[in-house]
């Protein structure tokens, strides 16, 4: 966990959030998948903290304006790729990759009992 805390330093801001890469660091899982449930989690709690939300009382709303950041967001290969499309936004694979990390998070924190119902979907 500490290495993924100095990888993403937010995580560390996040008790809930570091809590539940925990569980499933206990479960065994891989660690790439650890890994990617850290950076997706991650990327939304930024987009928290920037828009002064509470990622435990964030709504519907604040998932639908990170999936539309994911959506829009400049492609790290820039002009050279070589693709249909404009070269903008995560691929609909990594977008939901990314989505799926944040989902899950908020499933713990109604197993938890630190929300009363899950976070509906855009």
């Amino acid at each position: 966990m500490v290495e993924l805390r100095k990888k993403w330093p937010i995580l560390g801001r996040h008790e809930q959030a570091a809590s539940w890469l925990q569980v499933w660091q206990d479960l065994g899982r891989a660690p790439r998948t650890i890994d990617a449930y850290a950076r997706g989690l991650a990327e939304y709690l930024e987009l928290c903290e920037q828009a002064g939300v509470d990622p435990v009382r964030a709504t519907r709303a604040h998932i639908a304006l990170h999936a539309r950041e994911l959506s829009f967001r400049p492609s790290r290969r820039g002009s050279n790729v070589v693709a249909l499309d404009s070269g903008a936004g995560l691929s609909n694979a990594t977008l939901q990759q990314r989505l799926v990390s944040v989902r899950l998070f908020y499933d713990f924190l109604v197993e938890e009992g630190l929300r009363q119902e899950p976070m509906s979907w855009p």
